[in-house]
């Protein structure tokens, strides 16, 4: 019918062209999840019925409608932390198991509206406060290139959904880097968008002080621009609005390249850096450098100035949400709620003001450059249940896997994770992208490396996984 690993704007051509139907696409997705999702852990709940229906529904619509859906027929998951509307949103929580909400959020609303079709939620730890997918109410996410390892976190399910052939596109959201860690331990493309690019309306105005975000998770840079087209939009009351981009982020992709005037940071004070993440990463540098654009190493570390800011409101954030019972929480996010839960309102306000403070100047070092590289992560996906040795130390294990994500959520910029090789064992390794404050059109045009092979493998898409799963991921 078509190839398992098709990228979902080519999936809609298909569909455009009535060689597959929607409600074809979206039985193949489901099928493949529920034979695959008790190993892998992606999804929470699926809406099979709910999505045969948008099926059929897109199906009687006339051929000039379904040609102006530019998701028309995709099928895709949401995170358990989006509000779906008459959809059980637990937030990977037992404090939330039977949270049913009565309205969308916004970009969900207008990713259904454009077309797709809902698969189902993907599991998240418990308030997205950890960045690997374990611990609470939510199944563990596993990686599909690795299953002893993590997805990441907080948008794991989201990730091993697409990187498991499960749906094509999946939405996440990233507080410190929920969607790119994710995107660089399952060799996927994730971006997090500009502060205000996305609305989260009608739920709240900003998430965790400015920080949190939503965006897609997706094989190709294309269907990510694809879908952060469709979610990109303030709604009206809405306390941040990006400035409007000066073409879709679909069309950037056709701009001319141009030869850049990149920074590098490749190592920071909170952790060291694995060899072979500094080795691709190093090559990534050398292969820019060939193509025409110039790179200069900056020695600025962001994570060292904002770890204390970023700890302090991340908590805040997490203790803002209201508990009938604080012990069914998992401990490591139950650490964290109790952390912040200690923060007066002044001191709160006192570190917003100095993440804006601190967030300034690094913006200004920044600005005379294209955009930023650095290593998305300091070391690939760890084994499951390793990352935390006990809830007193998580703050500074979790920082200690986030110091070149977490700072760009203070600052508000773009970033987006791309593959970028992967290491001797066949874990995939990711080169972040920052881009200029509001400029995700300028950070699409920044140079992406090629998708290196995985030791062993005969496809650049997940085959490394236990034998009786293997069997089933690559028919």
């Amino acid at each position: 019918m078509f190839d398992l690993w098709i990228e979902g704007w080519k999936l809609r051509e298909l569909i455009l062209n009535n060689e597959v139907r929607p409600r074809e696409a979206a039985e193949f997705f489901l099928d493949r999840i529920e034979r695959l999702n008790s190993k892998i852990g992606a999804f929470m709940t699926l809406t099979a019925e709910r999505a045969l229906e948008d099926a059929a529904r897109l199906e009687r619509l006339p051929a000039p409608a379904r040609a102006s859906l530019p998701l028309y027929g995709i099928p895709f998951s949401l995170k358990d932390l989006t509000w779906t509307k008459g959809i059980r949103t637990t937030l990977g929580s037992k404090n939330f198991e039977n949270f049913v909400p009565r309205a969308d959020q916004e970009y969900a609303a207008r990713i259904m509206a454009a077309g797709g079709i809902l698969l189902g939620k993907t599991t998240t730890p418990e308030f997205g406060g950890k960045p690997t997918t374990d611990g609470g109410l939510c199944p563990t996410a596993h990686n599909p290139w690795d299953l002893s390892r993590t997805a990441g976190g907080s948008s794991g399910g989201a990730a091993a959904s697409v990187a498991a052939g499960m749906n094509p596109v999946a939405e996440g959201s990233d507080g410190g880097g929920s969607i790119r860690l994710p995107a660089a331990c399952c060799s996927l493309v994730g971006i997090k968008p500009s502060r205000g690019r996305v609305s989260n309306a009608p739920v709240m105005g900003e998430g965790w002080a400015g920080f949190a975000t939503n965006g897609p998770l997706t094989r190709s840079v294309r269907d990510a621009a694809l879908l952060l087209d469709v979610m990109s939009g303030p709604a009206a009351g809405d306390p941040y609005w990006a400035p409007p981009p000066s073409c879709s982020f679909v069309d950037a992709l056709k701009l001319r390249p141009r030869h850049l005037r990149l920074a590098a940071i490749a190592e920071t004070s909170l952790a060291s850096v694995d060899p072979e993440v500094r080795a691709t990463f190093d090559t990534a540098c050398k292969t820019m450098v060939a193509m025409g654009h110039r790179i200069e190493p900056l020695k600025l570390d962001p994570a060292a100035l904002l770890k204390d800011i970023g700890q302090t409101l991340i908590c805040a954030g997490i203790s803002s949400i209201p508990l009938h019972d604080p012990d069914a929480v998992d401990p490591i996010v139950r650490a964290a709620w109790e952390n912040g839960r200690r923060l007066s309102a002044s001191e709160y306000i006192a570190t917003v003001a100095k993440m804006h403070n601190v967030s300034r100047q690094i913006v200004q070092e920044l600005l005379p450059y294209d955009a930023l590289l650095t290593p998305t992560l300091p070391y690939p996906a760890v084994k499951l249940g390793t990352l935390y040795r006990s809830p007193e130390d998580s703050l500074e294990a979790t920082f200690g896997w986030i110091p070149f994500t977490f700072p760009f959520n203070a600052t508000g910029q773009p970033a987006i994770s791309v593959p970028n090789g992967f290491t001797g064992s066949g874990l995939p390794i990711g080169l972040q992208i920052v881009g200029r404050p509001a400029d995700e059109v300028g950070m699409t045009r920044s140079p992406q490396p090629l998708k290196r092979r995985a030791p062993g493998t005969t496809n650049t898409l997940p085959l490394r996984i236990e034998q009786p799963l293997q069997d089933r991921i690559s028919d």
